[in-house]
């Protein structure tokens, strides 16, 4: 089963898809700053193109463990004007990192083309009655508690489970809402309310998520538990780390891989595709 999104076709299952990050922020955890400006934005995104992203990733909220939510003005201001910059310059779908259903409709206006929200539809009432009028596909994501409270948030009696029973949820929300359940993609949302065991954990049970029946996105990128493991405080320096986080995750059933460092994730997709998928 596959979703045609502008004029690509994303066939789950044949192969693995990459999505790009890309921040427009100061202070995301790591990269921070670096691409807050048009020219700068539209070289990155370029740049992960040619290395093969199949998805652009734009954000104009850190995420990260205590971010501080900006205003509406804010995002919007730091969203739009970089979406209207790359649609014309790059071939390749679009989405939107955002929990506002305003923002959300604003870019799709401005020519993104996935909406990609870390609490599922929960943190606005209006994202899902939005991303049904737009018509988009739309990443669920799990969440407890906001960026600035969920790292006291990661008690569960079995986190796989609970992630499960709370997607079903919003694919169920979401489905009576009008969304056509061929465009809702899911993510366990590694490292949000998730403690170092968990995030491990949940790579391991991964497959388990198959029974949404929703392509599953998982996004390990730099993260700490990465760095806790290579004992590496610096997130740029946890490429190969990520490496091998993402080829577990594509062991066990990953779809899409949200990653910063297109070039070399792109060659450990090809190689694990190679092996895993059993696919010529």
């Amino acid at each position: 089963m596959g979703l045609i999104i502008r004029d690509r076709c994303f066939d789950w299952g044949q192969r693995t898809y990459l999505m790009g990050v890309l921040n427009i922020t100061p202070d995301s955890f790591s990269d921070g700053g670096e691409f807050n400006n048009i020219a700068a934005a539209l070289s990155q995104a370029q740049a992960m193109v040619s290395a093969g992203a199949d998805i652009i990733d734009v954000g104009g909220q850190s995420t990260r463990p205590g971010a501080e939510q900006i205003s509406l003005e804010d995002e919007l201001n730091r969203v739009l004007p970089v979406i209207e910059a790359l649609r014309p310059e790059i071939s390749v779908p679009i989405s939107v990192d955002t929990t506002r259903a305003d923002i959300a409709k604003a870019s799709v206006e401005a020519g993104a083309d996935i909406i990609n929200d870390i609490s599922g539809g929960t943190f606005d009432e209006q994202m899902l009655p939005t991303a049904a009028s737009l018509g988009v596909p739309i990443i669920l994501m799990h969440i407890q508690g906001t960026p600035q409270t969920m790292q006291q948030m990661t008690n569960y009696q079995d986190v796989v489970k609970e992630i499960a029973s709370f997607l079903a949820k919003q694919i169920a929300i979401a489905t009576d809402l009008g969304i056509d359940p061929t465009k809702i993609i899911i993510d366990p949302g590694i490292g949000f309310a998730k403690n170092y065991e968990q995030n491990l954990e949940i790579l391991r049970r991964l497959e388990e998520l198959r029974s949404l029946n929703c392509p599953i996105l998982v996004g390990v990128s730099r993260k700490s538990f990465i760095g806790r493991i290579l004992n590496q405080p610096d997130p740029k320096a946890r490429v190969w780390g990520t490496a091998a986080a993402c080829c577990a995750a594509i062991f066990n059933g990953a779809d899409i891989l949200r990653i910063h460092d297109v070039k070399e994730i792109s060659d450990v997709s090809l190689v694990a595709d190679a092996i895993f998928r059993e696919i010529s």
